[in-house]
């Protein structure tokens, strides 16, 4: 019978084993920045990291497809460097694009920026956000 040390070197050599050998986790794709407006008129960025989410964002502002236009998310309520003038910020793994949305999700740009506070609740529940008169203007190339 080994003795316990023996037995704590030979698992630490398995566990080593395993570290050496276990493949690199995969490689996100490089986040990629957008830029949207609604009826007002405002601007806000958001950032896309699903490499099918981005050439769809590309397709829309070249014109490739008219299909989903409007962005939907779940917001932050603060701020995110590539967007400073707003204290929120959609989280880019929630982001989507529709075509029709609910009404309850529906707010422009200022309006979340003012009723922040709000957000959550009855205003914008689960923090989703689906402005329905977002529209992709272009693509960010350095933020």
């Amino acid at each position: 019978m080994r003795s316990i040390p023996a037995k704590i070197a030979a698992v630490l050599a398995a566990v080593a084993m395993l570290v050496v050998t276990a493949p690199a986790p995969a490689q996100a794709a490089p986040a990629a920045y957008f830029e949207i407006t609604d009826i007002t008129g405002e601007r806000f960025v958001i950032e896309l990291t699903d490499p099918w989410k981005i050439q769809h964002a590309r397709d829309l502002i070249n014109g490739t497809t008219r299909d989903r236009p409007h962005v939907i998310g779940r917001i932050l309520p603060h701020g995110a460097y590539y967007n400073p003038r707003w204290s929120y910020h959609l989280r880019p793994e929630t982001i989507d694009f529709f075509d029709y949305g609910i009404e309850v999700c529906d707010a422009t740009i200022p309006y979340v920026e003012d009723h922040l506070d709000e957000a959550g609740g009855a205003f914008l529940p689960g923090y989703v956000w689906c402005p329905w008169t977002s529209r992709l203007q272009r693509e960010l190339s350095a933020v």
